[in-house]
């Protein structure tokens, strides 16, 4: 008589799922996934907002207000000194590095091609680091 319950059991169990998956794929929740999909394609479809260099979340390449979880590609190299001052190259965010915007030297004001830098102090301090842009690999030869 367990056994018959068991086996039982899992049958509905099995019907559950099957229902559960069948309405998640096909069914009613497909609006709510279809909207976020709708909303990442507008994101990607309208050019991104600007900003100007200088404020918080802009890429000093391109001035291009980034996205909440969006990051500037760049090398943090250690301090010779031993202090909280170091060097930094920033490339750009992913729209300069795939070549959708213009890239500029906010020092300099030149035209950056896409294999050119922006050279930059690093200080950091406690709770957070500030960063100093001095130039481009064009006007700040290293």
């Amino acid at each position: 008589m367990e056994n018959y319950l068991q086996i039982l059991a899992f049958i509905i169990i099995g019907i559950i799922l099957l229902w559960f998956g069948y309405t998640l794929l096909s069914g009613q929740f497909t609006g709510i996934r279809l909207s976020w999909l709708e909303a990442q394609q507008k994101r990607k479809k309208s050019p991104p907002p600007r900003g100007s260099p200088g404020d918080p979340q802009v890429c000093p390449v391109c001035s291009t207000k980034l996205y909440k979880g969006s990051q500037v590609k760049s090398k943090a190299f250690p301090s010779l000194s031993g202090g909280r001052d170091r060097m930094m190259h920033i490339q750009g965010c992913v729209y300069c590095i795939n070549g959708e915007l213009p890239r500029s030297c906010p020092v300099c004001g030149a035209s950056l091609d896409q294999n050119d830098i922006l050279i930059a102090r690093m200080s950091e301090r406690p709770g957070r680091s500030h960063v100093h842009i001095m130039g481009c690999s064009k006007c700040k030869r290293v």
